[in-house]
């Protein structure tokens, strides 16, 4: 498996729908994340919640995300209402979400529920459920955690929400500490890696890099994400 999973921040469903195609026909792309922002948490809001009647019209006729036979799909929540969207998007047919430390006021009450509703022996027992942290944010957040979480994506941009940022070599020295603490628990980073990063990011035990204008603004995506797996080595092999 890859370390690139492409990520989209729909505008509409037909963007989405429009990357998700695009995304289906790289072979190499076996995962998919999907920016959900609800223009609280953090801003401007993407689709859904600028069209809601149109996922819910989703919902309510059955209709699934395409290519379920071929594609993982993962909802990137960044919103504040995360636990009550979470049974529509599982009815579309995601089966990773990923949760921001900073978006409830008890994160660990929020955990500890939807893993009651949807974790093992839940509605959805084959769900995995990972926790963000924003680049500014104390790691203890996350730490408090453990036992609820399957991974945990340290975000590399300050303003989430928002694709074309750069950079912030902060979450370096966070990712390297939490490593060394908890070294079995798999690391996703988000937002603003170049090909510069990858390598230093792998080293420090990272498995997965979300990316998403550096794809999907290319005008080859799948010779894009090529040049990222290429550097998935840290020693160059």
């Amino acid at each position: 498996m890859g370390i690139v999973v492409p990520a989209v921040l729909p505008s509409s469903k037909h963007e989405l729908e429009e990357k998700l195609e695009l995304f289906s026909r790289i072979n190499s792309v076996s995962r998919v994340q999907i920016d959900v922002v609800d223009g609280r948490f953090a801003s401007p809001a993407s689709w859904p919640y600028i069209a809601p009647a149109e996922l819910h019209t989703m919902v309510a006729s059955g209709e699934m995300l395409p290519h379920l036979d071929r594609l993982v799909y993962e909802i990137d929540l960044m919103c504040l209402d995360a636990e009550s969207v979470i049974e529509s998007w599982l009815a579309l047919g995601v089966s990773r979400i990923t949760f921001h430390a900073e978006s409830a006021s008890n994160v660990q009450r929020l955990l500890s529920s939807v893993r009651r509703r949807y974790g093992a022996g839940g509605l959805a027992p084959l769900i995995s459920f990972g926790l963000a942290l924003n680049i500014a944010s104390d790691i203890a957040l996350i730490e408090l955690c453990i036992g609820e979480i399957e991974f945990v994506q340290f975000m590399g941009i300050v303003n989430i929400g928002r694709q074309g940022q750069s950079f912030d070599e902060r979450v370096f020295e966070k990712i390297r500490i939490f490593h060394a603490r908890h070294p079995d628990i798999p690391l996703q980073v988000d937002g603003g890696v170049s090909l510069e990063q990858v390598k230093k990011l792998v080293a420090l035990g990272v498995s997965s890099i979300i990316i998403g204008s550096a794809i999907v603004r290319s005008s080859d995506p799948a010779a894009a994400i090529a040049a990222f797996e290429e550097l998935q080595s840290p020693y160059g092999v």
